[in-house]
C-alpha cells in the first residue's frame, strides 16, 4: 500500500509540477518564472538555515535541561523534509516546504504530525485484532509457573 503511494507520489508530483510551472509561465513569462522560481529558492535556503539553526539549539536546550525534546525533534524533521522540499524545483513542492518550514505553520503541521505518530504508535504498540498487520506478532507460549 505505502509503495503504490509513494509511485504515485514520484510519478504525480513531476507532472503537476511541469504544469504549474507551464501556467506561471504563460501568465507572467519565462524570464519572470525563472526568477521567481531562483528567488524562491534563495529564501527557501535562507529561511531553512534560520529555523534549522534555531531547531538546532531548542535541542540543545531541552537536552541540557534534562527535559524530552519531544517538540524540538518533530520540529527538527518537519524543517529537514520541508527543506528537503524546498531544494526541488517547482512551485507546489515549495509551498509544502514552507508550510513546514515557517516558524507561524509549523506548529500547526506539527500537531497534525503528533496525532499521526501517536496513532500509529499505538496502533503498532497495542496492535488490533479488526485489521491485518495491526500490532507486533503475538505468540502464545502454552507453560505452567513454577514457584521456587
Amino acid at each position: 500500500m505505502r509503495a503504490r503511494w509513494l509511485l504515485v507520489a514520484f510519478l504525480l508530483m513531476p507532472v503537476i509540477e511541469i504544469a504549474v510551472i507551464i501556467q506561471v509561465g504563460q501568465q507572467i513569462g519565462t524570464a519572470w518564472t525563472v526568477a521567481l522560481l531562483l528567488g524562491m529558492g534563495v529564501l527557501g535556503a535562507w529561511v531553512v538555515k534560520r529555523e534549522g539553526r534555531r531547531a538546532w539549539l531548542d535541542l540543545q536546550g531541552a537536552i541540557e535541561n534534562g527535559q524530552p525534546p519531544a517538540r524540538e525533534l518533530v520540529d527538527s524533521a518537519l524543517i529537514l523534509v520541508g527543506g528537503t522540499l524546498m531544494l526541488t524545483p517547482g512551485f507546489v513542492t515549495d509551498i509544502f516546504g514552507f508550510l513546514l518550514v515557517l516558524p507561524f505553520t509549523r506548529p500547526f503541521v506539527r500537531r497534525i504530525a503528533q496525532v499521526w505518530l501517536a496513532k500509529r504508535a499505538t496502533t503498532y504498540i497495542i496492535g488490533t485484532t479488526d485489521r491485518p498487520g495491526g500490532g507486533p506478532p503475538r505468540t502464545v507460549v502454552p507453560g505452567e509457573i513454577v514457584d521456587d
